[in-house]
């Protein structure tokens, strides 16, 4: 089935980007085709998108035989989805709800990757929750996300660059995490202040002995005054300073100069810290 352009679609159900909602649409179907291919083949497989809007990602994700369950708040948007579902029969689910309100894995069923424009507001929010928690390897097979650039940057940085920060070793200590694509800010509309770009992050062995809230409850006081010493930053955290001693890094150092193995090192001193007390 010819499906109209997106810009057709828009005019006919009387679409604008919310900026309440973060919305920022994309109409270029090459471009959007090129995001779908990210992930690689998703031929019958399990799709999650959030913020679909009006369908721009959702069609090329379809096209590429995906199984798409699409989240979206925006009721102005429902038709133009609905319009999508009689073009592909059975390959789209429609969700109407909050995002943030819903347990994916549960809403899925089933392993399943994630392919989103995110809206910039919830964006960094939901990318945590995805990373967080205990459980591993994640009902999620690889997260293909669009971020304001300056977002993304910091997701795949390396130790000592200035975007280096606690989202890295969130993303970095048990995932893959690469820059995909940039994508300029002239391909939305309306076009954001900033530019933006696609990272891809596929799940891999968590490393052993590692408590995923203890390192997160570390990367939180080491990076929320990186401008200080680790003596400074970490005193108020139990066992921290002692499991920095115990990995023999120096607490004159700065958050932004340990790697993230040494994140991972120092998490798992004080998590076996703490064992060693309750024996």
């Amino acid at each position: 089935m010819t499906l109209p352009p997106l810009r057709e679609v828009i005019a006919a159900h009387g679409l604008s980007a919310s900026k309440a909602l973060g919305q920022n649409f994309l109409f270029d179907e090459q471009l959007l085709d090129r995001i779908a291919a990210i992930p690689g083949d998703l031929h019958d497989k399990a799709v999650l998108e959030i913020g679909p809007g009006p369908g721009g990602l959702t069609r090329a994700l379809l096209r590429a035989g995906a199984r798409v369950t699409a989240i979206e708040r925006d009721s102005r948007c429902i038709p133009a989805l609905a319009e999508l579902q009689e073009a592909f029969p059975g390959q789209l689910r429609v969700v109407e709800d909050d995002a943030l309100a819903i347990d994916h894995a549960e809403l899925m069923g089933e392993p399943f990757a994630v392919a989103a424009n995110l809206p910039y507001n919830i964006g960094t929010l939901l990318f945590t929750r995805w990373l967080s928690g205990q459980d591993w390897p994640p009902a999620w097979t690889s997260l293909t996300l669009m971020f304001q650039q300056e977002v993304a940057q910091r997701i795949v940085a390396k130790p000592g660059t200035g975007t280096y920060g606690r989202l890295a070793v969130l993303a970095q200590w048990r995932a893959e995490a690469k820059l995909a694509m940039k994508v300029h800010r002239s391909a939305f509309t309306p076009p954001p202040k900033v530019m933006s770009a696609m990272v891809h992050l596929v799940p891999r062995e968590a490393p052993e002995g590692v408590s995923a809230k203890v390192l997160e409850k570390l990367t939180e006081a080491a990076f929320g005054q990186r401008r200080k010493m680790l003596r400074q930053s970490l005193k108020g955290l139990s066992g921290a300073l002692e499991a920095l001693e115990a990995c023999g890094i120096e607490s004159t150092r700065r958050a932004e100069t340990l790697s993230v193995d040494d994140f991972v090192a120092v998490a798992r001193e004080m998590a076996s810290a703490r064992d060693r007390v309750r024996d």
